[in-house]
């Protein structure tokens, strides 16, 4: 009788921690979020959405949230393309990106997407942030970031960057960012970018403290910005993947990063920032995250508090894996990210 009892109380301990342990799997984020600390930014909401097959974005976003967060105040909230069957991050996932109900409350949308096809119940959120006009700063591959070419049906099929429909052409990249995919100007993964200021645009706020970028990634194509956007840097072809590399004279400088205004549907005018480099890679760059940092600032309207130098200290470690396809991190998840200090 006794042994029947321990039996009988030894399956309910475990049916019950069976269940604790599925209620806590059940509740484990598939998003991150870093409180801010005091500084500028502090009441400003920050979403990063993530989600490349080949620049790492799930590595490098997450590293300058955190310096949004902790070193200017900012709430940041970084969103990832997560496998439903493991809950891990797997940015080959084009169809799955958790959390883009978080864009309600966001101030700024930082972006480093590539050839997305988000499902309705996602990409809505997306839309009616862009409806409203607010504020964009976007990294890389943002500019060819939605692909609804396998369902043209989509009710967002316009967003995809070689859409055709009237005053969409181009797709998200061109209408709002202010360019489509075009090509690689640049020998991908043997020719880098070494950033050059625009001079006529050297006083602008987002280009404080700017003065030596060098990427690794290449130069892209670039064809027929919108009238209205004003080139910050340009980008020549470093002939090799070092910063010491010589530049490539016969080959023509492209934009790498301007500012632009994109009017939504509603009528506002949304401020967009977009830089074509921006691969984890590239972020090693002091003044590449100083750009995007102070790009930040501006689209929340806060340009009137960038410092001369803007602290752009990498929080915690920073260990970028190489850019290329395939070669992501298996079995990470938003916890992996967490910062605890």
């Amino acid at each position: 009788m006794k042994n029947n009892k321990k039996n009988r109380l030894a399956m309910i301990i475990m049916i019950i921690f069976i269940h604790t342990g599925l209620a806590i799997a059940q509740k484990s984020p598939q998003w991150l979020i870093y409180q801010g600390n005091e500084g500028p930014g502090k009441g400003k909401h920050i979403v990063f959405i993530s989600g490349d097959e080949e620049y790492r974005s799930e590595e490098g976003l997450p590293m300058l949230a955190k310096i949004l967060a902790e070193r200017h105040g900012f709430k940041c909230t970084v969103l990832f393309a997560i496998d439903p069957a493991t809950t891990t991050i797997n940015p080959e996932n084009q169809t799955n990106i958790p959390g883009m109900e978080q864009l309600k409350t966001a101030d700024l949308m930082v972006l480093l997407i590539r050839f997305r096809e988000l499902p309705d119940e996602q990409m809505k959120y997306f839309v009616e942030y862009t409806k409203a006009g607010k504020p964009v700063v976007a990294l890389r591959t943002s500019t060819h970031g939605f692909n609804y070419t396998r369902n043209k049906q989509s009710p967002y099929a316009k967003y995809s960057y070689n859409s055709k429909v009237k005053g969409w052409e181009g797709g998200y990249g061109k209408q709002v960012l202010g360019e489509t995919w075009i090509d690689h100007h640049g020998i991908h993964g043997k020719e880098g970018t070494r950033g050059l200021v625009n001079g006529l645009m050297k006083d602008h706020p987002i280009l404080r403290g700017v003065k030596d970028i060098w990427t690794p990634t290449d130069v892209y194509g670039i064809r027929g910005l919108t009238t209205d956007s004003q080139v910050l840097i340009f980008g020549q072809s470093s002939l090799g993947m070092t910063p010491s590399a010589p530049l490539s004279y016969e080959k023509s400088v492209m934009p790498v990063a301007w500012i632009k205004s994109h009017t939504s549907e509603s009528g506002k005018k949304a401020k967009i920032f977009t830089t074509t480099m921006g691969a984890s890679i590239d972020l090693v760059s002091e003044d590449l995250r100083r750009l995007i940092v102070n790009a930040c600032y501006w689209a929340t309207g806060l340009e009137q508090q960038i410092p001369e130098q803007n602290n752009v200290l990498i929080v915690g470690e920073y260990n970028p894996t190489m850019f290329g396809f395939g070669k992501y991190q298996r079995g990470l998840s938003p916890a992996t990210f967490e910062w605890r200090k």
